[in-house]
C-alpha cells in the first residue's frame, strides 16, 4: 500500500463541499461521475483530502 491509511484524512460530502463552495448535491455528482474517488461507508461517501486538493489545484492554475 502506498500510504498507511492513518496518514489519510478523510472529509465528509458536507465538508468538501463547503471546502469547494458548491453544493453537496454537486460532490455528490462528482463522485457518481468519478471526477472525486470516494469510500463508501454504508450510505455516506468520505473523500480524501488529497483528492480534494488535486480536484481544486488545476482550477486555480486556470484563473488569471
Amino acid at each position: 500500500m502506498a500510504r498507511d491509511l492513518s496518514e489519510v484524512r478523510f472529509l465528509t460530502v458536507a465538508e468538501v463541499a463547503e471546502m469547494m463552495r458548491v453544493s453537496t448535491m454537486t460532490v455528490y455528482r462528482m463522485v457518481h461521475a468519478g471526477d472525486l474517488p470516494a469510500i463508501r461507508f454504508g450510505r455516506s461517501f468520505r473523500i480524501p483530502e488529497s483528492a480534494v486538493a488535486e480536484a481544486i489545484t488545476p482550477g486555480l492554475s486556470d484563473v488569471g
